[in-house]
């Protein structure tokens, strides 16, 4: 095991390219299995959940290569549906994914209960079961997972999801892509990754249309072919930088983004005093700000609003925000546990109820010894660690390696104090440089 340790009050300055969307990726990946011939995606970012989807996939039959650390070979041509190794499968949310592919492929699917951030409340895959089931299959769980057949297969439906869930979205399009007949799914997600997926099962010979709206239909065809496809850019990396310079101070441009993906994080900085200039033809955002921020209202929204995964961030610069600001949480419940580990640097709340959080602003943070709860919880808590006097440690760091490639390494090259070590280190000895390897013994070309 692993902690960072950082010494903070130092503004950042410089570039930083952003890697590939991890929530991209994911489905992706997974959309890999309904395919018998293989594909090349690039830009697939190095970090943990992607290396726990190769090590499910591989396990399950799947050829999988590594030809570069961001650059993947893949064939589904021996994919074994209802092998997944539950251990792996526990380990990530994006796991459940495998349940559309299972359906879509063999019209049966067994699956352990995923696993990934672990909030109050959980996050249960209802609107999928019944999704699945409009399809024609029978779900239903079992002690350790969930379990389904199409006795007479699938077939198209019409499909309403009481709320625009991401992770249903991509189930039922890996389930329709290769199920015979005409499916409708409204109340869709509209999220970049939700159109990244269509636009890469199209590339297939998939027949999916109106992905990125609030209705996607989708025509099944018998086989898909392979392809090459580049994975886009990690809004929520991008949007973690952007405010880790609001937070300090400072002057970074991002290389390599989508700016139209960024739109709520800029206005929101925007909004708190920082200055945001975006260049949609150039691909980069550069945020400058002198560490004075005011304080602000947000609500957590479906993509194109605030994205929840953003949400631990803003807390922390509101932190030290001048007043008080007012976070509500409208996409996942029990995601303030991060809050008390925050606490602990000087971040002072006056009133939290399970899904609104009122955060009072501070003069100034102090260093203080965090362990990161969640994914972006964790980056929330390199954020504070960031802006506070002294020397902080953050334990818990495989869980902010889940969805930051080189997290440290990105953050020193802007002029940060960080230092990755092992958990039980007294002091900062570094240890070895990072390197990307193919996981489970994979082959590198």
């Amino acid at each position: 095991m692993e902690k960072l340790i950082i010494t903070g009050g130092r503004p950042l300055y410089g570039t930083v390219a952003i890697s590939g969307m991890k929530n991209a990726a994911l489905p992706i990946l997974f959309a890999c299995a309904l395919n018998r011939e293989t594909c090349i995606l690039h830009n697939v970012p190095a970090v943990k959940d992607i290396e726990t989807t190769v090590a499910i996939l591989t396990a399950m039959g799947i050829s999988i290569r590594y030809l570069s650390p961001t650059t993947l070979e893949v064939n589904g041509a021996n994919f074994r549906p209802c092998t997944s190794p539950n251990a792996f499968v526990r380990r990530i949310r994006a796991s459940s994914y495998l349940m559309g592919a299972e359906l879509g492929v063999a019209g049966k699917t067994r699956i352990a209960f995923p696993g990934g951030c672990d909030f109050d409340g959980g996050r249960p895959l209802d609107l999928h079961m019944k999704g699945f089931e409009a399809m024609g299959a029978e779900m239903s769980t079992y002690n350790d997972g969930y379990v389904g057949e199409a006795p007479d297969g699938l077939s198209g439906a019409k499909i309403y999801l009481n709320k625009a869930s991401v992770g249903a979205t991509v189930n039922l399009i890996l389930a329709a892509t290769l199920t015979p007949g005409h499916t409708v799914i409204s109340n869709a997600a509209r999220e970049p990754h939700i159109v990244s997926l269509a636009r890469f099962l199209n590339e297939c010979g998939a027949n999916i249309v109106n992905a990125g709206t609030s209705e996607i239909q989708i025509e099944g065809v018998s086989a898909l072919h392979g392809c090459t496809y580049r994975i886009p850019p990690d809004m929520i990396e991008a949007g973690t930088y952007m405010a880790a310079v609001a937070g300090t101070g400072g002057s970074v441009t991002l290389t390599g983004v989508y700016p139209e993906h960024l739109q709520a994080t800029i206005d929101k900085l925007r909004e708190m005093g920082v200055e945001v200039i975006d260049n949609n033809a150039l691909e980069t955002v550069t945020v400058s700000s002198d560490g004075h921020l005011s304080a602000i209202e947000l609500e957590t929204q479906f993509y194109p609003g605030f994205p929840t995964d953003m949400q631990p961030q803003f807390a922390a610069l509101m932190a030290v925000a001048k007043g008080t600001s007012v976070i509500r949480e409208a996409i996942i419940n029990g995601r303030f546990a991060y809050l008390e580990q925050l606490k602990r640097t000087g971040v002072k709340t006056i009133g939290e109820a399970k899904d609104t959080a009122y955060i009072e602003g501070v003069a100034k943070l102090s260093a203080a010894n965090m362990t990161a709860t969640d994914l972006r919880g964790g980056a929330a808590m390199v954020m504070v660690a960031l802006m506070a006097n002294g020397t902080s440690e953050i334990r818990n760091v495989h869980l902010i390696d889940r969805g930051y490639d080189n997290i440290e390494g990105k953050l020193t090259a802007l002029g940060a104090d960080i230092v990755r070590c092992d958990e039980d280190a007294d002091y900062p000895a570094p240890v070895s440089e990072k390197s990307v390897k193919a996981p489970s013994g994979l082959p590198m070309k």
